[in-house]
């Protein structure tokens, strides 16, 4: 029987040391900021896709960092834009509702890139409290990224880091500034979770990350992926493309993209997944917000 006494308000057990810090921190910003990258170098594992072209992040992904002393709750999110449909307003939607309810918001801003009146529009949506983080300092000369950390002191926020997802350089330093700043509570997740997001919701995103990289010719917007069927160890994934010439390039001559395709998220997969993938037309499956809602984009997917 057990006994509730040693159970705290999230029912994980009330086992943390005195002083230990726990809680929310959301990464928000301008497409291609380098939320994701940002996040998966501070779990040391990959929770959210990686890719160079805009809308890649197309939920709210969170990602668990246990130490001994704190457990935080990472929340990365879309990249915000200029809605041009009902699928980009979800989008924004799901990044501007990880401002509020967190105990942290992170204004994440690419050195390499000019800031530009979208930065400045998600920077006047934030409170004096709010941290900015520069990313890719490996990418970006010292002379620009101290032109960088000049401009975004000008927003008056309460810290400034600038950090590298790529060689981790800056990155402990951020954590801890973040740790710093969590009120002392009780682990939200068990110790082995890293993150929330359902296995097949994981394996969708890997075969979009995969389209990316190959079918390289093809907008981001214009795919979306999402588990039929599983069947351990079937697993079904319906890729959806806005055009007949789309769905030529996804497949490739003699199958040869998407046979690509399938081997790189294999080798992501345990060991004997079988994996399905079928390629549909949906021209309007952006515009039509039933759609968008069924693909799982801004909130958490599951399979029909």
């Amino acid at each position: 029987m057990t006994d509730d006494s040693v159970l705290d308000a999230t029912g994980l057990g009330d086992d943390t040391p005195p002083g230990f810090r726990s809680g929310f921190v959301s990464f928000v910003g301008r497409p291609n900021a380098g939320k994701s990258t940002l996040l998966n170098c501070i779990l040391g594992t990959k929770v959210s896709i990686v890719s160079d072209k805009p809308q890649t992040t197309r939920n709210q992904i969170r990602g668990v960092l246990n130490r001994p002393d704190a457990q935080v709750v990472f929340v990365d999110t879309p990249g915000i834009h200029k809605p041009r449909s009902p699928f980009s307003e979800t989008l924004n939607e799901a990044a501007t509702a990880a401002t509020t309810s967190v105990d942290v918001v992170c204004l994440v801003v690419d050195a390499t890139a000019n800031f530009g009146r979208g930065d400045q529009f998600i920077a006047d949506g934030l409170d004096q409290h709010a941290v900015v983080v520069v990313t890719k300092s490996d990418k970006a000369s010292c002379e620009k990224m101290i032109d960088q950390l000049a401009r975004v002191s000008d927003l008056d926020f309460s810290e400034y880091y600038p950090v590298s997802g790529l060689t981790g350089d800056g990155v402990s330093e951020l954590v801890d500034g973040l740790v710093a700043r969590l009120p002392e509570g009780p682990r939200y997740y068990p110790l082995d979770t890293v993150t929330d997001q359902p296995d097949a919701f994981w394996v969708a995103e890997l075969v979009r990350e995969q389209l990316l990289a190959v079918a390289r010719e093809e907008l981001p917007h214009s795919i979306a992926a999402r588990v039929t069927e599983w069947e351990w160890p079937y697993i079904r994934v319906q890729i959806l493309v806005e055009r007949e010439s789309q769905k030529g390039i996804v497949i490739g001559k003699k199958g040869a993209v998407l046979k690509e395709v399938g081997t790189r998220v294999r080798e992501q997969l345990p060991e004997g997944a079988f994996l399905e993938l079928h390629v549909k037309v949906d021209k309007t499956w952006q515009t039509r917000p039933s759609s968008v809602s069924r693909l799982g984009y801004g909130s958490n997917p599951d399979i029909e």
